[in-house]
C-alpha cells in the first residue's frame, strides 16, 4: 500500500501542518491501496513562500539551462515510468497496459514537445525601434484531475517551469501517488529548491487556498465545469490570471454516405479508451438517419464485444471507473436516460456479467436520442455513447454546435466535405480522420470548456507576460537577456 504523507516543499519532504488522513480505494477491488494527507491553508502558505523566493532567481535563469533542466527531466521520468504507471492502474483503474503507454507515455510526450518549443521560442522580437519581451508570470499554482495523472500534470509543470516560473501543483486526491513519484522525479533531475511544490490535497481546503492567495499570480485548473467556476470566482478578488481546460460533450459526425466499418471503430474506441474517462471522448454520434440503422448494429456489436476486467491484466480491456461516487453517477445518468426515452441498444444499468464487485459499468450504446435530453447534455464520463439522427449536413453542425460545452468535435468520412464544415463548428480541436492528441498543437475550449491553451509552444505563452519596451537600448544588453 502506497502512503504519501508528506508534502514536497522548497526541495524536501515536510510534514504537514494540521493535515488529516485521507484513503484511496483502488477501483476494482474497493480495498484501500494508498493513504494520503491532506493538506492545509499553512501547507499553501509554506509553498508559495518558497516558490516566490526561488523564483527571483529561476526567473532570471538562461533559456539553455532551463532546456538542461527538461532534459534531466526527461531522463529522470523514464527510469520511473513503471512505478508511475503501476500506481496510476491501481488507483484510478486504467489496465496496466494502458497505464503503461498512453497514460504515462502523454507525461514523455510533453516534456519533449515542451522541450522543442523552448529551444525555438524567442523571448524578444522588435516592433520597429521598440521591443516586446516575454517573461515569466511568477508563482503558479497547477490544479489536475484524476483521470489522465501525468497528462495533464506534465502539461502544466513542463511548459510552467519552461517559461522560468516557479510552481505549487495540487493533484486530485483520487491519484496522489503518480504526483509524489513526478516530484521524486523532479528531485532527482535537481530542479532548485522552490521552483517545483507539491501540496497534495482536495479542492474545498488547498484548492480554494491556492485560488485566493494574494501572492500567486496564475492558476491553471483542469477539471469539471462546475469547479472551474469555482476557482475562477475564488481567484476574482486577487485578479490573478486563470487559465482553464473544462468539461466536454464532444459531437462525433459521421459524413453521409461514409463506410461505418471505416468510421466508427476509431469514434467507439475513443469513447471506450480509459473506461470513458476523458474530457474530449466523442461521446454524441451523429449519422446521417440512412445509415442510423445499421450503425447502431455495429456499435452494439463494438461495445457489447469490449471486456471490461481487472486493470491488473495485460489485456485489451476496460477497467472499473475511478471510485463510487462517479459509478453512481453513471448508473444515474443510464437510468435518466431510459427514463426520458431512449433506448439502451447494448449495456445498461448495473456491472457487467460476473463482476460482483468493482465499480465497472457495461458499455452501453443509447438509440433513438435527441440532442436535448440529459444524456446527450451533460458529461456522463464513462463508456457511454449516445447515437443521435440527422437528415441534412447542416442540421449535423447544428446539432454539434448545441451544446454549453466546445472542447473537441470529430468528423469522419470525405476529407473534401468535412473541409466545408470544420470552420462551422465551435470548439478547440477538430479532429478529421483522425484520432489521438498532438502534443505540439494547442489543446482547449470553446464556451464553458474553459480558455487558453495547453501543448507545445502554446502551452509555453500561456505561462508568460507580454512587457513592451519602448525606447532605444544598447544592443549589448537587451531587457530579456536572463530570461531569453
Amino acid at each position: 500500500m502506497g502512503s504519501y504523507l508528506q508534502h514536497y516543499i522548497d526541495g524536501r519532504w515536510v510534514d504537514s501542518e494540521g493535515g488529516t488522513p485521507h484513503q484511496v480505494v483502488n477501483p476494482a477491488t474497493e480495498e484501500v491501496v494508498s493513504t494520503v494527507t491532506l493538506g492545509t491553508e499553512a501547507d499553501v502558505d509554506k509553498a508559495v513562500e518558497a516558490a516566490r523566493a526561488a523564483f527571483e532567481s529561476f526567473s532570471q535563469s538562461a533559456k539553455d539551462e532551463r532546456v538542461a533542466l527538461l532534459e534531466r527531466i526527461v531522463e529522470e521520468y523514464k527510469k520511473r515510468i513503471p512505478d508511475i504507471a503501476r500506481s496510476i492502474s491501481e488507483e484510478m483503474g486504467a489496465p496496466i497496459s494502458i497505464a503503461q503507454t498512453a497514460q504515462a507515455g502523454s507525461g514523455l510526450g510533453h516534456l519533449m514537445s515542451t522541450i522543442t518549443a523552448l529551444k525555438g521560442f524567442d523571448f524578444e522580437e522588435s516592433t520597429g525601434k521598440n521591443k516586446v519581451v516575454y517573461e515569466p508570470v511568477g508563482v503558479v499554482a497547477l490544479i489536475t484531475p484524476w483521470n489522465w495523472p501525468m497528462n495533464q500534470i506534465v502539461a502544466k509543470v513542463a511548459p510552467a517551469i519552461a517559461a522560468g516560473n516557479a510552481v505549487i501543483l495540487k493533484p486530485s486526491e483520487q491519484t496522489p501517488g503518480s504526483a509524489a513519484i513526478f516530484a521524486e522525479v523532479l528531485d532527482a533531475a535537481g530542479v532548485p529548491a522552490g521552483v517545483f511544490n507539491l501540496v497534495q490535497g482536495d479542492g474545498p481546503g488547498v484548492g480554494t487556498a491556492l485560488a485566493k492567495h494574494p501572492d500567486i499570480d496564475m492558476i491553471s485548473f483542469t477539471g469539471s465545469t462546475r469547479a472551474g467556476i469555482l476557482v475562477a470566482k475564488n481567484a476574482a478578488d486577487t485578479v490573478k490570471r486563470v487559465h482553464q481546460e473544462l468539461g466536454g460533450k464532444s459531437p462525433n459526425i459521421i459524413l453521409p454516405d461514409t463506410p461505418l466499418d471505416m468510421a466508427l471503430p476509431g469514434g467507439a474506441g475513443g469513447v471506450l479508451l480509459n473506461s470513458g474517462q476523458s474530457c474530449i471522448a466523442p461521446t454524441r454520434l451523429l449519422v446521417h438517419r440512412s445509415q442510423y440503422e445499421e450503425a447502431i448494429e455495429k456499435l452494439a456489436a463494438i461495445f457489447g464485444g469490449k471486456a471490461v476486467d481487472d486493470p491488473a491484466k495485460e489485456g485489451d480491456h476496460i477497467g472499473p471507473v475511478v471510485n463510487r461516487t462517479q459509478y453512481e453517477k453513471i448508473q444515474g445518468l443510464i437510468e435518466k436516460g431510459i427514463a426520458e426515452g431512449a433506448n439502451v441498444a447494448v449495456g445498461g444499468p448495473g456491472r457487467p456479467d460476473g463482476k460482483d464487485k468493482g465499480y465497472y459499468v457495461q458499455p452501453t450504446v443509447f438509440r433513438d436520442v435527441s440532442n436535448e435530453m440529459t444524456i446527450a447534455r451533460e458529461e456522463i464520463f464513462g463508456p457511454v455513447l449516445v447515437v443521435i439522427p440527422y437528415d441534412t449536413l447542416d442540421e449535423a453542425v447544428a446539432i454539434a454546435n448545441d451544446t454549453p460545452y466546445g472542447l473537441g468535435a470529430y468528423i469522419a468520412g470525405d476529407p473534401a466535405v468535412a473541409k466545408t464544415i470544420v470552420r462551422k463548428i465551435r470548439a478547440g480541436s477538430v479532429f478529421v480522420n483522425a484520432g489521438g492528441l498532438d502534443f505540439n498543437s494547442p489543446f482547449g475550449g470553446y464556451k464553458q470548456s474553459g480558455n487558453g491553451r495547453e501543448f507545445g509552444k502554446f502551452g509555453l505563452e500561456e505561462f508568460l507576460e507580454t512587457k513592451s519596451v519602448i525606447g532605444e537600448l544598447p544592443a549589448d544588453a537587451p531587457p530579456a537577456e536572463a530570461a531569453g
